[in-house]
């Protein structure tokens, strides 16, 4: 007995089966990405579901297609088990297409497995049909159809496990072509199973009769409803998931960006403390273990406030970025730099072979400090005081490292800057009592610790009083006395010189009333300025101010600034002195000679006196035509620029004559004048002559 096909069910009975591939192969892919155990299963049997319903769907509608002469109908328990092994199969596909990795091993024994299952779904479908006589099969077709679908099967979890790492790009296209192929192949097995089947004459079917077009129009809406539900609700968690993924990949993104926020220097981007302190911490551990030492290096950039207090905070921002990727430049991937403070930075100098080798490193930061840097479209020249630590010798734990680098730096700052030291013992000490100094600084001002000292200056060949400078004492209440070359930094360095700076003028203004009311004719007084003074706005009106509350004559003042603190900014403070001088204060040059100020410089400042580095005037008494030469050289330029010279030190009645005989102006040391309590000087104010000289 023969029968025909309906073209319109063999077409819909392709489409469902292509549409049951693309669902295996969409639900094969998300399931795959699944972490999610028991997520995971749920997806698993829903997707069998859908993808044996299809499969099934297509088989059942592939033999409706089939006309016979007689009527056919289906016996419903035989139709539920052939469903029954649709839904396993799918099941074990989608499992095997999801897999982490897909073996030869693997691939074949889930391939032959699944074609079985197929092939058994397919003929107890055929059997559903009850014919009578029994059916029989063409056993090359037979076999032709159970070897299809076991070819299908392996050529299909091997298309649905190589698709899971596609692009989104071309994942669309791919998936379509492949379950086109996949659709024909499971359709191919099919009809190919179909044509192998052979019926008797006259036989018929003793399962019970139903409408084949109400069971395929029910069929087909069923299984198509399944799959295009199961579609959707795949691309709509498919969409969950990527807004989930993309909102956890933005909360990662921003707890990333915070977490480098927290361990960066927002201005360098180089770690910070809290990054320094781990990688120390773990490099003790690593130094421990390996019996290796590493170096803790703590760098402060030389005179760095005072930039940025003059050319603003944005040069100065400008300059640590550019000391930064100086630094960096001469550092290995291995080295750890950090910004700690405002110029302050730390280098962790990880397997060092010998601690003596960080002195190349020290040797090349302060090389590379020597070429100019830029900071914006200005370039600047910049020092560093370094310290050095090594572990274990100077300390074995994060605190004790980075304090006694930090103790050897700050030994550097108080030696005069620009160097490097390794750390001493004794440093800790001399680290405490700059604390106590610095903190009891801004009492001693309350205490009334702090006195005015006055050192006489003697004019021309009968050493007349011409003259005193004010020189600060500090009598500690328990330290005892400080000298001024111990305090005077420190106050700089915490910015505590300017309110100190203020006192003397006022103090000196005071004791020149207290003259003035005792009868005693007022002589000019010499008050020290630091380089901070000369970088203070408005800095003329300010001591005007001061003065004039005294009443005072401004020419009664004279402010002694150093040759070196002139030259920190030397355009500036020409601009600075020239306004000094021309609200009416005289301004000295002290320590002439030790600097490096220009002549053209000199020439721009027109100041009142020049002062001789005592240096140089000791030198007088070595008889060395160098000195005596470099003292003469010194008066001579004076006084082409029609400047007072004053040499100051003057210790022994050799130097003093050979002054004269240079015709020196004035004279100020230890021979003629101690500096001396203000009522010891205004004793020697009321005779107005020098003491008798000893020796």
């Amino acid at each position: 007995m023969n029968g025909t096909y309906s073209t319109g069910l063999v077409i819909l009975s392709i489409l469902v089966a292509i549409l049951a591939s693309y669902t295996a192969l969409d639900l094969a892919k998300r399931i795959s990405r699944i972490q999610v155990s028991r997520y995971r299963h749920l997806w698993l049997i829903g997707g069998a579901l859908a993808m044996g319903v299809g499969i099934w769907a297509m088989h059942f509608i592939g033999m409706l297609a089939f006309n016979m002469p007689m009527k056919i109908g289906y016996d419903p328990w035989v139709t539920l088990y052939s469903l029954a092994i649709a839904l396993v199969v799918s099941w074990f596909a989608l499992y095997s297409a999801t897999v982490e990795r897909l073996s030869l091993t693997h691939l074949l024994a889930g391939g032959i497995s699944m074609g079985i299952g197929i092939a058994a779904m397919h003929y107890t479908g055929m059997a559903a049909m009850t014919i009578h006589p029994a059916m029989v099969y063409d056993g090359w077709l037979y076999a032709a159809s159970v070897l299809i679908a076991i070819t299908a099967s392996i050529v299909a979890l091997w298309i649905t496990f190589s698709l899971r790492a596609d692009s989104q790009k071309h994942a669309l296209i791919r998936k379509l072509s492949a379950a086109t192929v996949m659709g024909f192949a499971i359709t191919g097995m099919h009809y190919t199973g179909m044509a192998a089947a052979q019926f008797a004459p006259h036989s018929v079917s003793l399962a019970t009769h139903v409408d084949n077009a109400w069971l395929t129009i029910a069929v087909s809406a069923i299984s198509l409803s399944i799959l295009i539900i199961t579609l959707i609700l795949s691309m709509l968690d498919a969409r969950l998931d990527l807004q989930n993924s993309n909102f956890t990949q933005s909360l990662k993104a921003a707890n990333d960006k915070l977490l480098h926020f927290a361990t960066h220097d927002a201005l360098t981007d180089l770690p910070n403390r809290l990054v320094l302190t781990e990688r120390i911490e773990r490099a003790i551990h690593t130094a421990r273990r390996d019996h290796r030492p590493f170096a803790i290096i703590y760098l402060d950039l030389d005179g760095f406030k005072m930039i940025n207090d003059s050319l603003g905070h944005l040069i100065g921002d400008a300059l640590l970025k550019s000391v930064t990727q100086r630094l960096l430049s001469i550092l290995s991937q291995k080295d750890t730099l950090t910004r700690v403070g405002g110029d302050e930075f730390v280098l962790l100098i990880e397997n060092l072979a010998q601690p003596e080798n960080c002195l190349v490193i020290c040797e090349q930061i302060q090389a590379a400090m020597r070429i100019p840097l830029e900071a914006g479209k200005t370039k600047l020249h910049i020092t560093a005081s370094i310290g050095v630590a090594i572990f274990p010798h100077d300390g074995d734990s994060v605190e004790s490292l980075l304090h006694n680098a930090d103790a050897a730096m700050y030994e550097v700052k108080r030696s005069g800057r620009n160097a490097y030291r390794y750390f001493e013992p004794v440093m800790n000490t001399n680290a405490l009592r700059t604390l106590r100094i610095q903190a009891d600084l801004h009492k001693a001002l309350d205490n009334q610790e702090l006195k005015l000292y006055y050192q006489p200056k003697f004019l021309g060949d009968n050493l007349e009083l011409n003259g005193t400078e004010a020189l600060l004492r500090w009598n500690h209440a328990e330290l005892g006395e400080i000298s001024p070359n111990e305090f005077i930094p420190i106050a700089e360095r915490s910015g505590l010189v300017l309110e100190i700076g203020e006192w003397v003028i006022r103090q000196t203004c005071r004791q020149q009333v207290e003259w003035i009311k005792a009868g005693i004719e007022p002589i000019k007084i010499a008050v020290n300025l630091s380089a901070k003074h000369l970088r203070q706005r408005n800095l003329d009106a300010l001591i005007l101010a001061i003065v004039h509350e005294y009443q005072l004559d401004p020419r009664l003042l004279m402010l002694e600034i150093t040759e070196s603190a002139v030259m920190e900014d030397a355009e500036e403070n020409v601009a600075t002195i020239n306004q000094l001088q021309r609200v009416g204060f005289e301004v000295a040059i002290d320590d002439f000679g030790t600097g490096y100020s220009s002549l053209s410089y000199l020439q721009k400042f027109r100041v009142r006196q020049i002062k001789i580095d005592q240096f140089f005037v000791a030198g007088l008494d070595k008889n060395h035509a160098e000195g005596f030469a470099i003292v003469s050289a010194i008066i001579g330029l004076a006084r082409a620029l029609k400047m007072e010279v004053v040499a100051e030190g003057v210790e022994t009645h050799s130097q003093l004559q050979k002054l004269m005989r240079l015709s020196c102006d004035q004279f100020q040391g230890y021979l003629l004048g101690k500096p001396m309590p203000a009522a010891e000087f205004t004793s020697l104010l009321r005779r107005r002559r020098m003491p008798r000289l000893s020796g």
